[in-house]
């Protein structure tokens, strides 16, 4: 029709045309902005488990199942533990099987950064489920005691859940921190929002806060704050709006969200959509949920509080952009931030403990020794 049109008058055919692709790519920019706040977790599968023998788990090679250190292997009826490539065939990959469940041989999987499952007593912690009375109702958290009385409280990232904690567990109750390990709303678990939509950290904040005041009213007289992914937008909100945030001593980020526009322009190159779609996709999902997005570029806008913050990035990483990480880092001494970088190369999103669990454990601890 375009072209037919385009014979009978030029004037209306920019019109038209203007208007028609303006249509299209707001139509675009509303279906990825209900991709953005979609609450509903498909477990996606692109990788497939070729067989299991004395030991040793057979993937099919790809650049996931080559990722250097410690993975797990989800598939739909379990989890895997596997350690570091054993061996690269080129379309094999073999990876010693160190625990977990054992897959069937031919089953889709994915590579999943959290080897463990399903909760704390996986590795022998005592906990006792609580609930923190939240503003949308009671949310459900996992509460491993301990000596001291600084509380980490444990946020996960979008599409993730309370077991993202599992794997640094251990590590922060040998130094006697208690660890409340939270859910927030939409997350499964946690009550769901009225509007059913993620709002990106600009009302989960209200769950971490009131997580704050639950550890605050049992005993904790101050609190880590640790964030993996858009938990990093979520405790950055809170250090920013809450009254809380003055109860909280440090800060560890792995793989923060500090740039939802950086982020939404990297998840846009993912998806092979075209560069000027994100803008419009952006301004839609604010008008969707009334999120400031220039909130969340926490180098341009830094929070109220800003308490001294490790912050952990991998290079690899296709799903948050280092390069964020990179100039908040940079800036923070400007900032009046106390803040210190460290980057792990080759490894996928959240994936720095796994290139290596004890140096990432011990940069951990001494971080927490020479703040607390």
């Amino acid at each position: 029709m375009i072209g037919v049109v385009s014979r009978i008058a030029g004037v209306g055919i920019g019109a038209g045309v203007g208007a028609g692709l303006g249509a299209g790519l707001g139509g675009v920019g509303w279906f990825y902005s209900g991709l953005l706040l979609d609450t509903r977790r498909d477990l996606v599968l692109p990788e497939r488990v070729l067989r299991v023998r004395d030991g040793v788990l057979t993937l099919a090679g790809s650049r996931l199942a080559r990722q250097p250190g410690v993975w797990g292997v989800r598939w739909a009826g379990g989890l895997a533990r596997t350690g570091p490539v054993a061996a690269d065939r080129g379309t094999e990959v073999d990876r010693p099987l160190t625990g977990g469940d054992v897959p069937p041989p031919g089953v889709d999987a994915v590579m999943d950064a959290g080897p463990f499952d399903p909760d704390p007593g996986v590795h022998g912690l005592a906990f006792t489920e609580v609930h923190v009375d939240t503003p949308l109702g009671p949310a459900p958290a996992w509460l491993v005691p301990a000596a001291e009385d600084t509380w980490v409280i444990a946020v996960h990232g979008r599409g993730g859940a309370r077991r993202e904690a599992l794997r640094i567990l251990p590590a922060l109750h040998r130094m006697g921190l208690p660890v409340l390990s939270v859910s927030y709303r939409n997350d499964g678990d946690a009550p769901a929002s009225p509007d059913r939509h993620d709002h990106l950290g600009d009302a989960e904040w209200e769950d971490v806060a009131a997580a704050v005041r639950f550890a605050r009213a049992a005993g904790a007289r101050r609190v880590v704050l640790y964030g993996w992914s858009m938990g990093g937008a979520v405790t950055g909100a809170l250090l920013d709006r809450a009254p809380e945030a003055a109860a909280v001593a440090a800060v560890v980020w792995d793989a923060p969200l500090v740039d939802w526009r950086a982020t939404l322009r990297q998840q846009a190159r993912n998806r092979r959509l075209p560069p000027g779609l994100t803008p419009i996709a952006t301004a839609v999902t604010s008008r969707r949920i009334g999120i400031d997005f220039d909130r969340f570029d926490l180098r341009r806008h830094p929070p109220a509080v800003r308490p001294p913050t490790l912050l952990v990035h991998t290079d690899a990483d296709t799903a948050v952009p280092v390069a964020a990480s990179r100039a908040l880092a940079a800036a923070a001494p400007a900032l009046d931030w106390p803040m210190r970088y460290v980057e792990v190369p080759e490894m996928e999103h959240t994936a720095a403990w796994n290139a290596d669990p004890r140096a990432y454990e011990d940069l951990v601890a001494e971080f927490l020794r020479a703040t607390l």
